[in-house]
């Protein structure tokens, strides 16, 4: 099946329209998105696959905010990127997204619990401490919390970037392979938390992965090729994606 359709605005956390992504000039030009329209619900989680160059982490990044689009349009709920300022994008990136990125991004001189509660300790917000509880919980960091990154080891780091993320209920997390540095046990306990996350609160994830078990814990998978989504699948299963990433090439 192949759609590149934006629901009802209403219900849809971020979506881009006629989204286009060029770098260089000349012959030199490379396009990474090539005029993509899609929306990404609400209350789900959807995963972003494709090879290398498919242009999925600057569909991610352009999404949000990280990057800008060299034509189209994209928003977070019903803000359009394009119409705030550098500051005000910085602030809605702060206050309203959650990110996890494959290097973790912690600032070293901070605890684990500093790093988590950070974002919200920048906007001035106090912290939900009994969520907080049950994010550093179920990622099993709540016995590091007074260690510095250089103390924790690659996946218990990745795992305190999964709940800085969190930690302030965003109204969307973008994830960059989220598990690439965890073994598959603790993988697991991941997407199970971040499953558990959309259908019990409601929050709203979209991942990059080119893993597809990690893949089939989404509700919805798109498959980019070119810079241009080629499949947009949905209740995803692990061999339904092998299948597709077959077909596709990969």
């Amino acid at each position: 099946m192949t759609t590149e359709s934006v629901p009802n605005v209403a219900t849809i956390a971020a979506r881009v329209e006629g989204a286009r992504k060029t770098y260089g000039v000349g012959g030199a030009t490379v396009t990474a998105l090539d005029d993509v329209t899609v929306g990404f619900d609400a209350g789900a989680f959807t995963a972003i696959m494709g090879p290398s160059g498919s242009g999925k982490s600057t569909l991610m990044h352009c999404m949000a905010g990280l990057d800008t689009l060299t034509s189209g349009r994209a928003f977070i709920g019903d803000t359009d990127l394009a119409s705030l300022t550098d500051t005000a994008r910085t602030i809605l990136r702060r206050d309203r997204l959650g990110f996890v990125f494959q290097a973790f991004n912690l600032i070293a001189p901070l605890t684990a619990e500093e790093n988590i509660t950070l974002p919200a300790d920048l906007a001035g917000r106090q912290v939900d401490q009994e969520w907080l509880a049950t994010v550093v919980s179920t990622l099993h960091v709540e016995d590091r919390l007074d260690h510095t990154p250089a103390q924790l080891s690659g996946g218990q780091q990745q795992r305190v970037a999964i709940a800085r993320a969190l930690a302030g209920r965003p109204e969307v997390v973008f994830a960059d392979e989220p598990t690439g540095a965890l073994d598959s046990r603790a993988s697991a306990e991941l997407l199970t938390f971040l499953r558990s996350a959309v259908d019990e609160l409601g929050q709203t994830v979209v991942m990059v992965t080119h893993d597809p078990i990690a893949a089939a814990y989404a509700d919805r998978v798109i498959f980019l090729v070119d810079g241009a989504i080629v499949e947009d699948v949905q209740d995803p299963t692990h061999d339904g994606v092998l299948e597709t990433m077959k077909r596709l090439g990969r």
